[in-house]
């Protein structure tokens, strides 16, 4: 291309510019956000954006600086967040904004670390979070049907809309007004109830879209999985692979976003451990990026295949669905999950949320997700010249191998993407003369379309390992007392009562988890079993999610549904009497549903009753007259508060008690790692320390490998106080409390396994000059260039210990649990410890001349195994560490 066709070019880009501006511009003082096809552009300048999500909830508002500055740490530019309308407006007409809700403040802490912001008002947003963030009170608007062409819907939508845009006006928060507010997205993931509610659905979304435009924020909206995003909005992708699975916007004036790349997977109870590999999630985006995507986002929520049910028939014949919509939002992945804090997860959802994400539960890095794509973003970068103005190029390279090249010729700007789609095999390609070894499911960026800068398969960032310790606040003062619930209730002292058992959510109204349902009988001597070894059998039918049964005040036993499938039947044998008999039946759920449409309508709670087994037959109890009571004696009396704990008598603790309250006092832990409690001992119930709700738990129910979803419960220490806390919690089946720990989390080991193949160090080994990566003086030169080097480097205050494992040649195993090899160079350690043992911060050249390593012995890798220990204490010497 000519000079004068590259003016030509800029001057129509240019021309673009101005006339997408026209619609975003709200001050004369503000920044000015457009876009084209190629990226955002901010104040005339395209740029390429790095995002992560953060839930203000769902982390206690001490951590939020930390966990920002982690996040721009690891090369982010945006954070991303929700807004939580029943968090927010939890009575109608009653707001909250303050402590965990205080929105204000968390996008105020994003601009103090000058970084930019995406506000996801929805309102509805599911993020696995109670009824999807759609306060309870909605349901009970006369004839409401959510998120569809329904009046009233609409009217309290745009209520809370306005009022939530209003509020971050006043606060000066939309980038417009010179604030770190980029984009705003409105409704969410649309495009499926779009085809359940058909035309209704057409008209609510353009209707929406609207809306959200007239509340002149200044800055672009965007709608995450909408193909046809109606006029100005932008639609962006969900997924994990967007740049193979989604085409971009059909609009070709609007850029390619990804607003939710999930790092891993959400977890509800019942689920097995589950993982995304940081090499996988790096793919991703460099192949999003490759295809001419500007924005990625890591969210924290895969779906399982099942969860994201809707309904296509009339509201009354409900019918379950798995939606098979294709992915379509910015590159949004979950960077730190947090805490499901109180009744705030989803039906079946864990209080722990998405702890595989880069920055885990507690904010610590998880590596080498986060270190690896701190390096992914180290090297894009590099390349923004072409990435954002480069012509872009497609060259095949043999069977699933390619090129795909953004070049300007003139400025001897390039960036090249090699990857390698083969699953199983490794290979070498030949690109513009040079060779290049590109690994298994890869992509090697070169930055100057000629040196490889990155690869997604060679992890250089170091790993580390979780470890929990044992507090002796566990121990100390291990006195538990315990509240049993009153008498079980019983048909003649309730108040509610109905022919039929009654639907659950109406009556509980998301206030609390459980519902009561008692119901009594009368039986003659010839109605029961004449054989002493056969029992009738109570048979209870619930659309969920669980139940605990008692016959004559008695425990019978428990049932439950899953995640996929709610609705169950519980199946017990019992013993009855002659006379009367009375059956309760404590109904929990753990959550409203937060997806789907008609989800004002979805239901929970015990709808039939049955005795089999008895003599005359089987006694059906469905219409038989049951009584309510609506939650627990405990939570009336408020006993997990100080006051109303001391309005009721406490007894020394028992084990095995079901409806029962337990409480102790315990010192937190010393030092400022993180504080979990393991209820390994415990069976289901609710936890409290010092009044605050921590979350359900469910440690009874074990998953396909035979243990809990989740057995540790995070207990930030802003809610610690220097001595004497309560810890408490509900226990509804019975377990042994004496047995509970307390404990710290550590991630002090830190490790590294890396190949001589590995590319050098792109943070450390180049630096851009002129659009060009330049090596670094010094960095990692050698007789061959550049080599690839391991760096380890310590939490903040502490170095490195010892050194507790070590091997160059062909190591095997994870941080944590490494084995030596057939080639394994016995100078290795020594090396290590003289170059890591008292720093916080070392370097290990990757190279067989450093170790001593035998580059002939069959079978070597030429890989490089270090296991370092890092603590506070004065380190020992090299000669004597083990």
């Amino acid at each position: 291309m000519s000079a004068a066709a590259v003016l030509a070019v800029v001057a129509a880009a240019v021309a673009a510019l101005a006339a997408a501006a026209s619609g975003y511009e709200l001050t004369k003082n503000g920044t000015v956000i457009t876009y084209d096809r190629r990226s955002l552009i901010i104040d005339g300048h395209r740029e390429i954006f790095f995002s992560g999500s953060i839930h203000y909830p769902r982390s206690p508002p001490d951590t939020w600086p930390d966990l920002i500055s982690k996040a721009k740490e690891g090369g982010l530019n945006v954070i991303e967040s929700y807004v939580f309308w029943n968090g927010h407006e939890p009575e109608q007409g009653v707001y909250n904004f303050e402590g965990r809700y205080d929105l204000i403040k968390f996008f105020k802490l994003i601009q103090e670390k000058e970084m930019y912001a995406i506000v996801r008002i929805g309102p509805f947003v599911q993020a696995e979070w109670n009824h999807g963030g759609l306060p309870y009170w909605l349901r009970e608007i006369p004839d409401i049907i959510f998120r569809t062409n329904n009046e009233p819907f609409k009217k309290y939508m745009k209520q809370f809309v306005t009022l939530i845009v209003n509020k971050l006006k006043e606060a000066k928060l939309f980038a417009s007004q010179g604030g770190p507010i980029i984009l705003a997205q409105i409704e969410n993931e649309y495009q499926h109830l779009e085809v359940a509610f058909k035309e209704a659905g057409t008209k609510y979304i353009n209707w929406a879209a609207k809306m959200a435009i007239a509340t002149n924020t200044g800055v672009p909206w965007i709608m995450c999985k909408q193909t046809k995003a109606p006029g100005e909005v932008i639609p962006t992708c969900n997924g994990r692979h967007c740049g193979d699975t989604w085409p971009g916007p059909a609009d070709k004036k609007k850029p390619l976003l990804w607003t939710e790349n999930w790092t891993a997977q959400y977890r509800v109870f019942g689920d097995p451990p589950s993982q995304r590999s940081a090499e996988d999630i790096a793919f991703s985006v460099a192949r999003f990026f490759s295809v001419g995507g500007t924005m990625a986002n890591y969210y924290m929520v895969v779906l399982n295949s099942n969860s994201n049910l809707f309904l296509t028939k009339k509201r009354d014949e409900i019918s379950d669905r798995t939606d098979t919509g294709g992915f379509t939002c910015v590159n949004n992945q979950q960077y730190h999950g947090g805490t499901n804090f109180g009744r705030n997860g989803a039906a079946f959802v864990m209080p722990r949320y998405y702890d595989e994400a880069p920055l885990d539960e507690f904010g610590l890095y998880k590596e080498p997700k986060w270190g690896h794509l701190r390096d992914l973003h180290h090297a894009l970068r590099h390349c923004k010249k072409a990435l954002l103005w480069g012509n872009p190029s497609v060259q095949p390279l043999g069977k699933l191998y390619e090129a795909r090249v953004f070049e300007m010729k003139e400025k001897n700007v390039c960036v090249a993407f090699l990857s390698n789609h083969n699953t199983k095999e490794d290979g070498t390609v030949t690109f513009r003369g040079q060779k290049y070894f590109v690994a298994r499911r890869s992509i090697s960026i070169l930055a100057d379309c000629k040196t490889v800068v990155f690869s997604t398969q060679h992890v250089n960032s170091q790993h580390n390992q979780r470890t929990f310790h044992f507090a002796d606040q566990t121990v100390q003062d291990n006195v538990w007392e315990m509240y049993s619930e009153e008498k079980i209730p019983r048909y003649s002292k309730t108040s509610i009562r109905t022919q039929r058992p009654l639907e659950q959510y109406n009556q509980t109204k998301d206030k609390t988890d459980y519902l009561w349902y008692t119901t009594s009988f009368r039986l003659e001597t010839d109605d029961l079993p004449y054989r002493k070894e056969v029992k009738p059998v109570l048979e209870v039918s619930s659309h969920g999610h669980a139940i605990v049964a008692f016959v004559n005040d008695a425990f019978v036993g428990c049932g439950h549904g899953t995640k996929i499938n709610k609705a169950f039947t519980m199946e017990k044998a019992m013993d009855l009497k002659v006379g009367v008999n009375h059956v309760a039946i404590l109904s929990s759920t753990l959550g409203l549903m937060d997806s789907g449409s008609y989800l004002e309508h979805r239901m929970a709670g015990v709808y039939t009753v049955t005795i089999q087994g008895l003599n005359t037959g089987t006694l059906d109890l469905t219409t038989n007259g049951w009584g309510h009571v609506v939650g627990l004696d405990g939570e009336r009396r408020r006993v997990h508060s100080e006051q109303g704990m001391g309005a009721v008598a406490w007894k020394p603790g028992k084990d095995n008690q079901p409806l029962t309250w337990y409480r102790r006092r315990f010192d937190p832990p010393s030092g400022t790692d993180p504080v979990v409690i393991d209820l390994t001992p415990m069976g289901k119930g609710f936890l409290f320390v010092n009044g605050e709700g921590l979350g359900r738990y469910w440690v009874s129910y074990h998953h396909a490998l035979g243990k809990p979803s989740q057995y540790l419960y995070h207990v930030p220490r802003s809610l610690l106080r220097p001595k004497g806390n309560t810890l408490m919690f509900f226990e509804e089946e019975g377990g042994k409390p004496d047995a509970i720990m307390i404990l710290t989390v550590k991630r002090d080991n830190i490790c590294t396994f890396m190949t001589e193949k590995n590319p050098a160090h792109v943070r450390w080994s180049w630096e851009s000059k002129d659009s060009q990566p330049k090596a670094v003086a010094g960095a990692g030169a050698g007789a061959g260039g550049l080599k690839p080097t391991a760096v380890l480097s310590c939490p903040t205050k502490k170095t490195i210990q010892s050194v507790v494992f070590a091997s160059y040649g062909n190591p095997l195993g994870i941080c944590g649990n490494y084995t030596v090899g057939s080639c394994h160079a016995p100078r290795t350690k020594e090396v290590v410890e003289k170059a890591c043992v008292g720093r916080k911060t070392c370097s290990l050249v990757v190279s067989s001349e450093v170790y001593g390593g035998d580059v002939h012995c069959p079978g070597t890798t030429g890989t490089l195994a270090v296991q370092a220990k890092c603590s506070k204490r004065p380190p020992r010497s090299a000669a004597t560490a083990q």
